[in-house]
């Protein structure tokens, strides 16, 4: 309670700056700021009746500001990290308000879902979504599962395409810049006839490398992508609608070694020649080769029919797949002393059905869902200094049902009580595989001379995950523009099995890991002011956390032991601040603030570093990773209307992170704080028919880590003594060119 305290009393020092800005606004009438409309509640609303913490950001702004991918959503939303994940080019980590799941390695689930159109994207690959064809992205931050078709235990990222309306255009938008950044977006959508819509996009984004492989050559942290999306929708009446939709999405990029953080050792604790830190962070020395490719698409289907005026029934039917090919060089050397080639594939089929309803004093949405995924994988451990492999392979095979309805009541005009549920039941059976190889590579990966060794794992378990979560809030309108509300929410994730268990090491790891669970508490103000020239939305909240799924690896001799534990308890608080300010027609603000606390109460696991191993607490010495304590972003815009030539907006931003660890054991990977410094120029004509930006990023030329590995020569010797970080992107400029047609 008192750590809900002080997180309420943040939110207050926040809200007493807007009579400050109010006086700021006083001195000249503007107009008043755009209401927001969102569906993170399954029905349009505006932003400020959601009793839920939601960050919207239209697809108008994200094109203003030079967007590029969905990691964007980190500089400029409370108490989210979402990044590309170490050792790729496209595959997504992501945290909100402390709660996710760094380890992208098939079988794990992630703490926060991503959805496209309201598809759940299971599996993190290729899940760095480029900006185009988006009507606007949303950040819904805690627990949702009673809104949502998978059970989302931390929040939920939402993009979202709009429906096609008008007469057929075309529109094309190009876009060059920094490091020969070549990208081009074309599509063309419209209404064919009455009944039938058609929409068809194509892109490809590419760009040379922000360093270079000085082993073989090829660029470093370069983009080869190429994405399509096509939609077909049919409106036979009224009453009835369909939409039948598929994308692709191919990562041709060369793979991301990291940069290495200190020099290579060998097994003598001798320096390894060519192995001292690289003065450019994005140049690599790694010898384990350039290929990569990354692979994933889905089609889906959406009926929907009106019954009645408060009756709508929907249909949500997907298949997701995708493919992962490529090779991670934890050592950055051109041997092959701890190299990790690897290949992923996944499929994923899900049926959702909803029942809305919609009347003067109820509102609810209803629905049944259910999922049927396969993650499969193989990855070899690399080991030259011992001339040693350890090959592991295997698959998750994973059943889901669940009902959830969300059901609110307005009690009087002013007073609506909303009440929810979630029932989930997942049965997952893991099949694990690891064996050692004297040689460099397994057979898994084409050294068919490589003699068998000790089988580590081997074996086959099955087990099932079931739980009732509940909601509920009270909403208040105070005045017909702002509202408070008070919610309680409990999130669930379903256990499973380590895809890298070793059954020698660690015995108890073929029983699995557990579900993991948060109980939720939150409190916010949303409301207009001042003529609706400001708009604020704060949050406070407070979490417990049981039973929290942590991936640990730890080097014992030749072999890494890894554990998937479910460490105890741990409480997490906070608040949130972010809204517009309209100081004049031409002048505009966005702001945000973030704050989380989150501390580790138990935290038990086996310490392998003693002998005999024991299980002991380290709640004092253990962390929590990608949460830092203060984020925030603040931009102005400012319009200028230049009669028949058009008009031209400047967009400076700022945006701040304090200090993060990247892993729950403090190492020297962990981040300082910094600031990146963004501004965008764009013109439009007056017709809105062509466009024209000039966008810089990190204008600082800020050096920041995003992720990074971390095996030091005191944890084992055999492994290069491998302290490696991947970095945010450098400072850039492009010039983007758009028309309509």
């Amino acid at each position: 309670m008192k750590s809900f305290v002080k997180a309420a009393l943040l939110a207050g020092a926040a809200w007493s700056v807007v009579p400050t800005l109010a006086f700021a606004q006083a001195a000249e009438e503007g107009s008043g700021v755009e209401e927001v409309v969102v569906t993170a509640r399954r029905r349009e609303e505006s932003l400020k009746d959601v009793p839920v913490a939601v960050t919207a950001v239209t697809g108008e702004r994200l094109a203003a500001t030079g967007a590029v991918d969905i990691t964007t959503l980190q500089q400029t939303t409370p108490n989210l990290t979402v990044q590309v994940a170490r050792g790729s080019n496209s595959t997504l980590i992501s945290f909100i308000r402390g709660v996710g799941q760094q380890d992208p390695l098939w079988g794990f689930e992630p703490g926060v879902g991503l959805y496209i159109d309201d598809v759940y994207v299971a599996r993190p690959q290729a899940a760095v979504l480029d900006i185009f064809d988006v009507q606007r992205l949303e950040v819904l931050r805690g627990p949702q599962g009673t809104l949502y078709g998978r059970n989302t235990i931390g929040g939920a990222i939402k993009y979202v395409t709009g429906k096609i309306e008008g007469d057929p255009q075309f529109k094309i938008k190009g876009a060059y810049g920094s490091y020969d950044q070549r990208d081009l977006v074309a599509s063309a959508k419209g209404q064919v006839t009455d009944w039938l819509g058609l929409g068809l996009t194509w892109a490809t984004f590419n760009r040379d490398g922000f360093g270079k492989n000085l082993t073989t050559g090829a660029e470093h942290y370069d983009k080869d992508v190429v994405a399509a999306r096509a939609t077909v929708e049919v409106t036979p009446s009224e009453s009835l609608f369909f939409r039948l939709s598929g994308d692709i999405v191919t990562d041709r990029s060369n793979p991301r070694h990291g940069h290495r953080e200190v020099p290579a050792l060998n097994a003598l604790g001798q320096p390894i020649a060519g192995g001292e830190v690289l003065s450019d962070i994005y140049d690599t020395r790694a010898g384990a080769g350039d290929k990569n490719k990354v692979e994933a698409r889905g089609v889906s289907l959406l009926g929907e029919w009106k019954a009645s005026d408060t009756l709508t029934f929907k249909s949500i039917t997907a298949y997701r797949a995708g493919e992962t090919e490529g090779v991670i060089d934890f050592d950055t050397l051109p041997a092959a002393i701890l190299d990790i080639p690897a290949r992923y594939n996944d499929h994923q089929f899900t049926q959702e059905f909803q029942l809305l309803y919609t009347s003067d004093r109820i509102q609810g949405v209803f629905g049944l869902y259910y999922l049927n995924a396969t993650a499969a994988g193989a990855f070899d451990t690399v080991l030259s200094q011992a001339n040693l492999s350890i090959a592991t392979a295997g698959a998750v095979d994973t059943k889901s049902y669940s009902a959830f309805a969300d059901v609110s009541y307005d009690v009087t005009d002013r007073l609506s009580i909303s009440l929810g549920g979630r029932y989930t039941k997942d049965k997952k059976t893991g099949q694990v595989y690891r064996q050692n190889f004297t040689g460099l590579k397994s057979p898994l990966f084409g050294n068919r001379l490589a003699v068998p060794g000790l089988i580590r794992s081997n074996f086959v378990s099955s087990d099932t995950y079931e739980r009732f979560t509940p909601r509920v809030s009270v909403k208040y309108d105070i005045t017909d523009d702002v509202n408070g509300y008070v919610s309680f929410s409990q999130g669930f994730k379903s256990g499973g099995f380590d895809m890298r268990a070793d059954a020698i090491l660690t015995p108890t790891s073929v029983n699995g890991y557990d579900p993991e669970k948060v109980d939720s508490y939150e409190g916010g103000l949303k409301g207009y002011f001042f003529d609706r020239r400001l708009s604020l939305n704060t949050a406070v909240f407070y979490s417990k956390y049981k039973d929290q799924q942590i991936t640990q690896q730890t080097p014992v001799g030749a072999s890494i032991a890894s554990q998937v534990l479910n460490v105890g308890r741990s409480h997490i608080y906070g608040a949130e601040f972010e809204g517009q300010a309209n100081f004049t027609d031409s002048l505009f603000a966005n702001f945000s603030l973030g704050y989380t606390k989150a501390e580790f109460d138990e935290y038990r696991a086996l310490d392998l570093t003693r002998t005999p191993p024991v299980v002991r607490d380290f709640a004092d010495e253990r962390v929590f990773q990608n949460t830092p304590k203060w984020n925030g972003s603040v931009s102005l815009t400012y319009k200028a209307d230049l009669g028949d030539s058009g008009s031209i907006a400047f967009i400076p931003s700022a945006s701040y992170r304090s200090s993060f660890n990247m892993f729950e054991v403090p190492s020297r990977l962990d981040q300082d704080s910094y600031w990146l410094l963004d501004a965008s120029v764009v013109w439009t004509s007056s017709d809105d028919r062509y466009r024209v930006g000039l966008h810089g990023k990190n204008l600082g030329d800020e050096e920041y880590r995003i992720g990074g590995y971390n095996f030091p020569q005191s944890a084992g010797v055999l492994f290069g003594n491998s302290v490696n970080a991947y970095y945010g992107p450098p400072r850039t400029v492009s010039l983007t060119v758009e028309a309509k047609f």
